[in-house]
């Protein structure tokens, strides 16, 4: 079996890309953190020695159109909110390998569009509007 040619490789390389960001499901981009926090109630536990500090809390924090924010997420939606932030990673990682393949398959189709026609002569080249008009002025 011949290899195919490489564009074409690229472009099922693409189709498959495409198919797998649509399984993606809910997403959302951030990080989760764990926190653990002292409250202000004299003698509380939390201010023993070794402390005992209350929590987890946990929290995703993240960048939306320029502006920092964070939220912070109920325990029974951690997994949830854990799954929904490895969509996110994955639409990230998937977009890339999109964006590598359609780079390398623009520089084939641009290098073939380049070459000459198979008639051995050149391709036409587009006349430039000045010289267009400085022929009219010649011919009036």
């Amino acid at each position: 079996m011949p290899p195919r040619p490489r564009h074409v490789v690229l472009e099922r390389r693409i189709a498959t890309l495409k198919a797998q960001l649509m399984t993606l499901g809910d997403l959302r981009p951030g990080s989760l953190s764990e926190q653990y926090n002292v409250c202000g109630t004299a003698g509380c536990h939390c201010k023993a020695d070794p402390p005992r500090k209350h929590g987890p809390y946990y929290q995703v924090s993240f960048t939306w159109q320029g502006r920092s924010k964070s939220q912070f997420v109920r325990r029974e939606h951690v997994a949830t909110v854990r799954q929904h932030l490895r969509n996110y990673q994955r639409l990230r990682t998937l977009v890339e390998q999109w964006i590598a393949a359609g780079l390398e398959l623009s520089r084939l189709r641009l290098a073939e569009a380049a070459l000459p026609s198979s008639s051995g002569g050149r391709a036409p080249r587009k006349k430039r509007a000045a010289t267009a008009r400085r022929r009219q002025t010649d011919a009036s």
